[in-house]
């Protein structure tokens, strides 16, 4: 059973999903930067995250028995404290190693979640990183066996092919040596925390490949690692209360240490991203949870290509309608119907559409075949449509409404017979046409304007015939004449009506072609950005994020050969940089050498 704390922010969430905790999550639309930690009960892993989100009491909960305090998995939102914009999210994780949980897989499970949803994993551990420590990280040789990263079927990966691929979805690494007593000195020489990490992961000579498991994965599934080590926070008497104490009566060698663990983290921990560079916002996470919680539920292996093919179906409906809804808005704010032209009106659809499009490039992903944009253009074809009949009725009730005030004189003297004289027909036609020219000088009647006018007059044909009959001034051949120039006049305007039809046909014509055009250009933009996104992530495949000096061999996902072949990590990373079309790239080339020499 899930609970709230009480404190706000932090909700628990566990393998089966409080709908409390996924709808705050939902609910941050910002983008996240999560940092889970996990490691042995009772390590203090509670208590670090507490310093990381700068509360020193009233954050997550501290035990201070033999017992497990956390259990499943606790969430924490909070406003970034040096990201605008952005939201931090803090995972702290049930302790692993129980003697008193009922079954084992729990641990796996939690780990595993763990990695799935963080950007960045920080493991806890007591004393020293030893064989002992790195046998208690078992979890991680596990992996294999609990996350599929491709859904197998024709054409995907085999077994044992997946070990590259982990990198694009694993998150940095971070082991907090807590308890620390040691001096770090290798060889009579003072080492810094990271090399201690690198030290401690080396495959040692002669050493059972068994025993290298969790080193072996940790260096090919984890390539950015970074270690910190901390003194006791404060004398054994004082530990249960640890959350009380004021931060001057913690040791200067914790404090040192943690603070520079936090700045790293909020200064270096990037933004969640999917495969390709996505930004991930809270409503993603939280639906990734929901999918990976439902995966293990069901007794199956999480894979994370399904995941992100089933967020990406999500996410892309979303961004359909979000794309749909800045489109209406955008077209609240532009329009001012009717428009005096069709060009007019095609124009603020376009500046809608555009916004739009941009709207819904910001949120999709992996919209490969365009089947989501191509829902939005439909969408958005019928919105122009829509915009289409809404100002033609604007501009008709607009001008009915002017001719109906102006023709309402003309009307009354017909009714009075004041046309009903000799030379009656050449008055009623002179007071037809003021009343038309007046018509023609009323502003903002819109495209409709020749047309509701063309109606309005061949309405008033019956009444000019009858007028016309009924003039006694006029001779039978005067009565054709006219009659004559009554029917060109019609026919003219019919003309004019029929041209006017066909200019807007036109301009619709163009503006479909305007609009494939927009999409053509803003989907080219987003492929571009993701092509940059994916160079980006490829280059981190390869260098060292701790500088440009040497190529370090940590940084590749495997390790790197010195045949000229480059080892797997390259071969992959060729392969993705020719899928987009890139045929050549220049690479170091590594030989067998001494580590300082310049062959290396």
């Amino acid at each position: 059973k899930v609970r709230h704390l009480g404190t706000a922010g932090h909700i628990c969430v566990v393998t089966n999903l409080n709908q409390r905790a996924l709808a705050l999550l939902q609910s941050v639309r910002q983008p996240v930067v999560v940092v889970a930690i996990a490691g042995l009960y009772r390590t203090g892993k509670s208590y670090l995250l507490n310093r990381l989100a700068g509360k020193d009491r009233g954050g997550f909960s501290l035990g201070a028995t033999v017992q497990s305090h956390t259990k499943g998995i606790w969430m924490w939102c909070l406003p970034h404290p040096r990201r605008a914009g952005h939201t931090l999210v803090l995972l702290d994780t049930e302790g692993l190693g129980d003697v008193e949980k009922g079954d084992a897989k729990n641990d796996v499970w939690i780990f595993t979640l763990a990695v799935l949803l963080s950007g960045t994993l920080v493991y806890n551990s007591l004393g020293t990183i030893d064989q002992r420590a790195l046998e208690q990280l078992h979890y991680v040789t596990e992996l294999t066996e609990h996350i599929k990263v491709k859904v197998a079927g024709e054409g995907g990966r085999q077994k044992g092919e997946d070990s590259a691929e982990f990198v694009h979805f694993f998150p940095a690494f971070v082991w907090a040596v807590r308890d620390f007593t040691l001096q770090l000195e290798l060889d009579g020489r003072e080492i810094t925390e990271d090399e201690y990490l690198e030290n401690a992961l080396k495959r040692r000579q002669g050493q059972p490949e068994k025993l290298d498991l969790p080193k072996k994965y940790l260096r090919q599934y984890f390539p950015s690692r970074k270690c910190f080590v901390f003194d006791r926070p404060a004398p054994r008497c004082d530990l249960a209360r640890l959350d009380e104490l004021p931060e001057a009566a913690l040791s200067p060698d914790f404090l040192e240490p943690a603070q520079r663990f936090c700045s790293h983290i909020h200064q270096h921990a990037g933004t969640k991203t999917l495969p390709g560079g996505h930004v991930v916002t809270g409503t993603l996470l939280g639906n990734l949870a929901v999918t990976y919680v439902i995966a293990i539920r069901s007794g199956a292996v999480p894979c994370m290509e399904s995941a992100v093919l089933a967020l990406a179906q999500i996410e892309n409906s979303a961004a359909v309608g979000e794309a749909v809804a800045v489109y209406e808005e955008q077209l609240e704010w532009r329009a001012a119907l009717p428009t005096e032209s069709v060009q007019e009106l095609l124009e603020v659809h376009a500046q809608c559409e555009r916004e739009a499009l941009r709207a819904f490039m910001a949120r999709a992903f992996k919209d490969d075949e365009q089947q989501y944009q191509q829902q939005l253009k439909d969408k958005l074809d019928s919105k122009r449509a829509e915009l289409c009949h809404r100002n033609e009725e604007a501009s008709s009730d607009r001008c009915k409404a002017v001719l109906m005030e102006l023709s309402q004189e003309l009307e009354e003297r017909v009714r009075e017979g004041s046309y009903s004289v000799p030379g009656g027909y050449q008055r009623f036609l002179a007071d037809q046409r003021e009343m038309v020219e007046k018509y023609q000088r009323v502003p903002w009647k819109g495209i409709m304007a020749a047309e509701v006018l063309q109606q309005f007059l061949k309405s008033k044909e019956t009444v000019a015939q009858a007028v016309l009959q009924t003039d006694q001034s006029l001779t039978d051949r005067q009565r054709e004449i006219e009659a004559e120039r009554a029917r060109a006049e019609a026919a003219e305007r019919e003309a004019q009506r029929s041209q006017a039809m066909q200019a807007k046909t036109e301009q619709l014509l163009q503006d479909q072609t305007r609009s494939h055009q927009e999409h053509v250009q803003q989907l080219t933009a987003k492929m571009e950005q993701d092509r940059k996104q994916l160079l980006a992530e490829l280059s981190g495949w390869v260098l060292s994020s701790r500088g440009s000096r040497h190529l370090e061999r940590r940084a590749c996902p495997v390790e790197t050969r010195t045949d000229g072949t480059g080892g797997p990590c390259l071969q992959e990373a060729a392969r993705a940089l020719r899928s987009l079309g890139i045929d050549t790239i220049p690479v170091l080339h590594l030989t067998p050498g001494p580590r300082h020499s310049p062959r290396h």
